[in-house]
């Protein structure tokens, strides 16, 4: 087994958000109201990256529920209106929390979710908790095969497409349009050859199945039963289901684990799987030296660590140094 890395700030402590003191007097008491009593406990979410309310919420019934909020001047609050939408458009084999409604009060968009009492895996991997979220993905994916009218409706850009858009860093760097970011010594050397795997990339990965798109270990939370549920539905997009598993086989890289393996079973394209770990790595490492977040704090040391294990996984597939 190869050594292990680990993030600087794990992943269940990488939020920093207001808590409930912080939303508007009319916020809390529309939030109460739909509840059915006061709120009495807010139990913020500590992972992600956002800074917008996510709190686990207690009423003086004891009623709960899982609720995002942010001002509806904020995108944050149109990704939580577009998470809702989605979620309720979810079949019935996708391991993910329900909304239950909807408001908006006071210039704020509030969106209140089914709880589940889990937490978010701790790296490295425990091996038991990481093939409960892979079975939570294989059961999604196979679920969301043909996606139902009612998603597609929501609108599902083609994976494909935010690839060639989004995940062209290597190619910027080639064209002299953007500062290479601190990298091993080796990379120089590959450049062309990164450009490359990031140009076939786009073909390799497309499909026509419903995707995550942002599957990665703090959208994973592990309930009191061991089983695994999937969180942050606010950017799928039409795929193929085995680009989610390498984003989210990066941590368990990391983790010492045999990544490859894990891999084996979703029949991916080598150049896909070395495609998607060359364009994941160029995106997270730019972004990483792009200077202070507005998000968390620790979105840069995210990035840092993760584009830092999927060019080291990358390295290892194809014998660099």
């Amino acid at each position: 087994m190869r050594a292990v890395s680990l993030p600087d700030v794990p992943y269940g402590a990488t939020a920093v958000r207001p808590d409930w003191s912080a939303l508007p007097a009319a916020v809390r008491e529309a939030i109460g109201a739909r509840l059915g009593g006061p709120v009495v406990a807010a139990v913020s979410a500590g992972g992600g990256f956002t800074t917008a309310f996510a709190a686990l919420v207690t009423t003086a019934t004891g009623a709960r529920g899982f609720v995002k909020a942010a001002p509806t001047a904020d995108p944050t609050a149109d990704w939580y209106a577009r998470e809702a939408a989605i979620t309720a458009a979810l079949p019935p084999g996708v391991p993910a929390a329900r909304p239950r409604w909807t408001l908006t009060a006071a210039g704020w968009f509030v969106l209140c979710l089914d709880p589940v009492d889990g937490h978010v895996p701790v790296l490295p991997w425990a091996p038991a908790e990481l093939a409960a979220a892979l079975r939570a993905w294989s059961a999604a994916a196979a679920a969301l095969h043909t996606p139902a009218a009612e998603l597609s409706a929501v609108g599902l850009p083609p994976l494909d497409g935010i690839l060639r858009a989004e995940f062209s860093w290597w190619h910027a760097i080639a064209a002299g349009h953007e500062a290479m970011p601190p990298v091993p010594a080796w990379v120089p050397a590959r450049l062309g050859e990164l450009v490359g795997l990031e140009a076939a990339l786009p073909a390799l990965a497309a499909g026509t199945g419903m995707v995550h798109g942002d599957l990665r270990v703090d959208n994973v939370l592990i309930d009191r039963t061991g089983a695994a549920w999937l969180c942050d539905w606010t950017w799928p997009c039409l795929g193929a289901p085995w680009f989610d598993t390498v984003t989210l086989l990066v941590s368990a890289y990391a983790s010492g684990l045999d990544a490859d393996a894990l891999l084996a079973p979703w029949q991916a394209p080598p150049g896909g799987v070395d495609g998607a770990l060359a364009a994941l790595a160029g995106y997270w490492l730019v972004r990483a030296a792009g200077g202070p977040s507005s998000a968390s704090p620790h979105s840069r040391q995210h990035q840092r660590f993760s584009g830092a294990q999927a060019l080291a996984w990358l390295a290892a597939r194809r014998g660099w140094a």
